[in-house]
């Protein structure tokens, strides 16, 4: 018998990615010292009280049973209070309020809950690989909205065809965005609820870098403009905020039906999150409403770091407003995966090609921001080295 994959196999994720770890391993191969900043990993661990709930939790012997799929009641709660806080949004604990094992979780599942084979659903390009992956696995047909530089990476909303408006069940943004590190302000996200109410979407927000902004910048929730929940949902994570990526918890917020539908299909694939995990969780939602436990400070100061050494290198790039990446606009005459490979063979230095997020992404490299401070000066310097010799 010969057993191979499904087809939709070959359509998921990127072949750059692999590549890309290809070619990590070659160059390690030959004793280089690899400074990556391809995946975006906090390379910091989380604080002390949240490492003390969880030592706490897991000599609990009452959280070694099943949770329930839809998250513990303590942490929604405690979702709900951040929420009050950090965006002055009420939420219901009980029907608007999902935990989640990682915000990936919920990407990967939205449209098996929400849509049939041959629906549509409106995805951004670049975007996050899972958005279009999750449309793969439901079997909907994705229209790829364009984020172009000369709109500030913000959809043309007006520009999409009213036949895909009409037909798509839902339209997926990401602001503050990986990997763009655009940022979106209350006004586009008021005329993005106006657009969904006109056409009967929902819109889909995925909100994982609300914590990381700089420059005095706060990104906003989009459930804070009116109205938002009757055709709203937002994926909020703890991966980034609170260093938490390994623990694999996260929520989604907003509209009751659509919160409901996930939880629905969650109940039938899995039993949830650990319950020494959400007892984290609700550690870290508390230390942060307790004492603004913010990590932007520290990615800031990277940005800061890195942007000045590769513009002494003669690489000009602009500083975003948030996120732990940078959207790197290459030289002329390269293209996004070519000048990846040179970066990593020639310089050491690990970045990801534009185009792994789509078509649109060719033309950039996206850079994580994911080394202390010392190694990130290394890295720029290194490139700088490199860049000169090709004058």
């Amino acid at each position: 018998m010969k057993i191979t994959g499904s087809k939709r196999l070959s359509q998921l994720g990127s072949a750059i990615f692999s590549e890309v770890a290809d070619w990590k391993r070659e160059v390690m191969n030959q004793g280089v010292d690899v400074i990556d900043l391809g995946i975006g990993s906090p390379d910091l661990p989380p604080s002390d009280r949240i490492i003390e709930a969880i030592t706490e939790a897991v000599r609990n012997p009452a959280h070694y049973g099943y949770p329930t799929s839809e998250g513990s009641l303590a942490f929604r709660e405690a979702v709900a209070r951040w929420y009050r806080y950090r965006f002055g949004v009420e939420l219901s604990p009980e029907s608007e309020i999902l935990t989640l094992m990682g915000s990936q979780d919920g990407l990967a599942h939205l449209a098996l809950s929400l849509c049939d084979p041959g629906d549509m659903a409106i995805v951004p390009d670049p975007g996050y690989p899972i958005y279009s992956a999750s449309l793969v696995l439901a079997g909907v047909e994705p229209y790829l909205l364009p984020l172009r530089a000369e709109h500030n990476f913000l959809p043309q909303l007006e520009d999409i065809p009213v036949d895909v408006a009409a037909k798509a069940k839902f339209i997926l943004l990401n602001y503050p965005s990986n990997p763009l590190s655009a940022v979106a302000d209350r006004a586009f996200f008021e005329h993005l609820i106006t657009y969904a109410k006109k056409h009967d979407l929902l819109v889909v927000h995925d909100l994982a870098y609300s914590e990381m902004a700089f420059d005095g910048y706060r990104p906003i929730s989009i459930l804070e403009i009116e109205g938002a929940k009757e055709v709203a949902v937002e994926f909020h994570s703890l991966s980034k905020s609170f260093n938490m990526a390994g623990c694999r918890i996260a929520f989604l917020t907003g509209n009751a039906s659509a919160v409901n539908a996930l939880k629905t299909l969650k109940s039938n694939i899995d039993y949830g999150v650990f319950s020494a995990i959400q007892a984290a969780g609700i550690a870290a939602l508390e230390e942060d409403m307790e004492h603004d436990h913010s990590v932007a400070y520290v990615y800031e100061r990277r940005r800061n770091v890195f942007i000045s050494a590769l513009a002494e290198a003669g690489w000009i790039i602009p500083p975003p407003k948030a996120t732990m990446f940078i959207w790197a606009p290459i030289p002329k005459g390269w293209t996004s995966r070519q000048i990846s490979r040179e970066m990593l063979y020639h310089a050491g230095v690990v970045v990801i090609p534009g185009d792994a997020f789509g078509a649109e992404g060719e033309g950039f490299v996206r850079i994580a921001l994911v080394q202390e401070e010392g190694r990130l000066l290394e890295a720029a310097k290194r490139i700088g080295d490199w860049l000169r010799t090709l004058e």
